[in-house]
């Protein structure tokens, strides 16, 4: 899928708070500095459209950008910033919990983790918090550039070996990287493929099951 079209189509902090105007949503969210601004301008071919910034924490509202007329990419808060109050980790939790649970039009989540570690215990309890709800997710390993060749292909195969002991089957997983456009191609291509699943009577959108329990 191409992205002919990108523009701004305002921010808020509660679902009742969105654009007017409906179309499927695609959201993006991830640990603070996870290189999410980074990705979704790289993403949109426009260095500009979302607000990059060497300090952590920096989106406090739900961005909705318009793609190509026809749906969202919407921009939501990090989440497990360290140096936030506790008053204001609640606060960003609200505003995610609110739009993740509200909001009729989501229809995927996509999750970023940084490729250079192993999904630490933040991540991991909010994917098996969304895998929960039912809420339909992927995951974008982001930074991909920062590794060598080998060890992120180890790294990301250890990252898939500690999500199958909570899913029987992955969810969708991409690599990713905003210095060299790496992952481009397959997540708009994803993201193009669910917007057609939307219109086949007997092709199921993007979902991702209860995660299993673990062995005792």
């Amino acid at each position: 899928m191409k992205v002919k079209e990108a523009v701004f189509a305002g921010s808020s902090t509660r679902v009742s708070e969105r654009p007017k105007q409906r179309f499927p949503e695609f959201a993006f969210i991830g640990r603070s500095n996870v290189g999410k601004s980074s990705l979704i301008n790289m993403l949109t071919a426009n260095r500009k459209l979302a607000m990059t910034s060497s300090k952590p924490g920096k989106t406090r509202l739900v961005n909705h950008f318009l793609i190509n007329r026809s749906w969202y990419l919407v921009d939501l808060p990090g989440y497990g910033y360290a140096k936030a109050s506790d008053a204001e980790r609640k606060k960003i939790r609200m505003i995610i919990d609110n739009y993740i649970n509200l909001s009729p039009d989501l229809v995927n989540l996509f999750v970023l983790i940084d490729s250079r570690h192993e999904i630490g215990k933040i991540d991991l309890d909010f994917l098996v918090e969304l895998g929960s709800r039912r809420i339909p997710f992927s995951i974008i390993f982001t930074k991909a550039d920062k590794l060598g060749p080998n060890a992120l292909k180890e790294r990301i195969e250890q990252n898939h070996k500690q999500l199958l002991e909570f899913w029987e089957e992955l969810p969708p997983c991409f690599v990713s990287s905003s210095e060299n456009r790496t992952g481009r191609e397959e997540i708009l291509d994803y993201i193009g493929s669910v917007l057609d699943s939307l219109n086949a009577p007997q092709a199921g959108q993007a979902d991702s099951s209860e995660p299993k329990e673990k062995n005792q």
